[in-house]
């Protein structure tokens, strides 16, 4: 049976009823634009959108750290049925169904939220400008370099289809000619809209972790939390784009430093990011933020430093502020790419099938107020 993960809100923007979301895709970004709700397709809906490639349990764990959502509802059909809409108003009080201003069809061709919005219980938001599932995806092969002959022209094929009208240019081995373009376009009111506006205590035991966080996974989520429990204050270091890439390689990190810090700022155990934080843990850093614990997870990519480089942590290890936490989850960004591109053909049939619709919606789109 197609599943979801729903998510019912409360106190909406502009909204001070309960609004129950029928999202996929963008869960920070469209989470923050509904106010606070958000759902994410499970494996058993694969025909329906590609983040359901999302094992059920990582899908629980990355919605319910949303600090915008306050309940989860499990096991919630694709379509909304007359009698799955009528629970949800009279067993969880939800008022309204959300959706972007793109278009959610069902596989017959009917609008699926078309019992919603003759009941007049539905309401419409702003679809988030940059952030789309099929450009990532693209993005991600873009990082797989090496193929058989066969292989390398069939994932090409594809990475043109994901990137297409993204700004990358793809040559017939399957290598971009340049760097990404992002089309996300960051802004000061964006930031301050994700940030929590607050500072630590005098008397605030604050603890530092840093990393890419590229592809903000469920196994970024549970070692955040971890962090979290071991102070009052969570303070998050975002390495810079070149950091990443010269560590990992040049079609890494998948998502730009400010798409990767927003995903940072979006779950409920961060408290403030350092946006292009430093390799290297200084002294004067600690002394800056006031620093009581750097710690690392043990789930990480790239931890085995070179010799002849001095080791990040090596200042709070040699003040005794310094742990290693055990990462409760065995997921990188590498496991991600890996699970896309063993399922390249899935994808590929699934962008045929939405290309036209895509090119539809960006033709005919207006303006849509997410004020």
């Amino acid at each position: 049976m197609d599943s979801l993960i729903a998510v019912k809100l409360i106190q909406a923007k502009d909204v001070d009823r309960p609004i129950y979301s029928l999202l996929i895709k963008e869960i920070s970004f469209l989470m923050r634009e509904v106010g606070k709700s958000k759902t994410l397709r499970t494996d058993a809906c694969a025909d329906h959108d590609s983040s359901s490639r999302l094992w059920r349990t990582d899908a629980m764990v990355m919605v319910g750290a949303v600090k915008w959502v306050d309940d989860v509802i499990p096991d919630a059909p694709y379509a909304i049925t007359e009698d799955f809409m009528n629970k949800l108003f009279t067993e969880y009080n939800i008022d309204y169904i959300i959706h972007g201003d793109d278009p959610c069809l069902l596989p017959d061709g009917t609008d699926a939220y078309a019992l919603a919005k003759n009941a007049g219980r539905y309401k419409q938001i702003k679809r988030t400008e940059g952030v789309s599932t099929t450009d990532i995806v693209g993005r991600m092969l873009l990082c797989v370099r090496e193929r058989s002959v066969s292989d390398r022209h069939n994932h090409s094929s594809l990475q043109r289809q994901f990137s297409s009208g993204h700004g990358q240019k793809i040559d017939d081995s399957g290598s971009g000619s340049g760097t990404r373009i992002s089309h996300f376009l960051p802004t000061s009111r964006r930031i301050v809209q994700f940030s929590n506006s607050r500072g630590p205590g005098p008397d605030s035991r604050i603890v530092y972790i840093d990393g890419a966080f590229d592809l903000f996974h469920a196994g970024h989520v549970e070692i955040l939390r971890l962090a979290r429990g071991l102070g009052d204050f969570l303070l998050v270091g975002i390495h810079t784009d070149q950091t990443i890439s010269s560590t990992r390689g040049p079609h890494r990190p998948i998502m730009n430093l400010h798409e990767r810090s927003l995903s940072v700022l979006a779950c409920r155990y961060v408290d403030e990011v350092i946006i292009g934080a430093p390799w290297d843990i200084s002294k004067d850093m600690i002394t800056t933020f006031n620093i009581s614990l750097v710690v690392q997870g043990t789930i990480a990519e790239n931890m085995d430093f070179a010799k002849d480089e001095s080791h990040p942590y090596a200042v709070p290890m040699d003040m005794g502020i310094f742990r290693r936490l055990e990462s409760p989850l065995d997921i990188t960004t590498s496991t991600i790419i890996r699970r896309i591109v063993s399922n390249h053909e899935a994808y590929q049939k699934r962008n045929e099938k939405k290309e036209a619709s895509e090119k539809k919606y960006y033709e005919s789109k207006n303006f849509v107020n997410g004020e």
